[in-house]
């Protein structure tokens, strides 16, 4: 009898079910497109908006009513400080601003500030008066300061503590505290008006 030619059909392959591992895989590999995007498009946004940091110069300083009897002191201080914003999409909100003056590390005098928008591409000019009244100070404090007195001129530091908020189109940040620094400042008794300008230091 002649054999038969007929094919035994192959048992259907099951197919492989998906691992744990694969998925895992496709998680990480969508994760890193999205940090890979995330970045190019905080880069992008970097690159045109370009920040540039801000420059403060105190421009003039004075004194007027100096006097110190028995430790305590009576005097006023003004001050003019140059604020310079070089960017050009980027605004500055200046909400709070207050003002002191150091002597030795002793706070001598305070005031705060009227708030003010500076736009981009701006130079603002702000104005700071400061009163001493009858403020007690430290024996060793006053000796110096009397010290100096006789040469006609003091040196003080000069402090600004902003809270500010950062525009750029119709974006606004939340506020962050600017602290300014302008380091020994001389200011001189007599009515000599020249005034050495001082460049300011800054903490965001």
């Amino acid at each position: 009898m002649p054999a038969s030619n007929t094919a035994v059909p192959a048992p259907p392959t099951q197919q492989q079910p998906r691992t744990p591992f694969s998925l895992v895989r496709c998680v990480a590999t969508c994760l890193l497109a999205l940090i890979v995007i995330l970045g190019l498009a905080v880069l992008i946004t970097w690159l045109v908006i370009n920040p540039k940091k801000l420059v403060y110069t105190l421009e003039n300083g004075s004194l007027q009513n100096f006097n110190l009897t028995n430790n305590h002191l009576n005097a006023t201080f003004d001050f003019v400080l140059r604020a310079y914003n070089p960017n050009r999409r980027v605004s500055v909100y200046y909400d709070y601003i207050e003002s002191t003056v150091t002597y030795e590390d002793q706070t001598i005098a305070f005031n705060t500030i009227n708030p003010f928008f500076q736009p981009h591409r701006n130079i603002s000019r702000v104005k700071s008066k400061l009163v001493a009244l009858n403020l007690a100070m430290s024996p060793s404090t006053s000796k110096d300061l009397m010290v100096e007195k006789t040469s006609r001129e003091i040196q003080v530091d000069v402090h600004f503590k902003a809270r500010t908020r950062v525009k750029v189109g119709i974006w606004k940040s939340n506020h962050r505290t600017l602290r300014i620094v302008c380091y020994s400042v001389t200011l001189r008794l007599s009515g000599y008006k020249h005034f050495d300008k001082i460049p300011c230091e800054t903490e965001l």
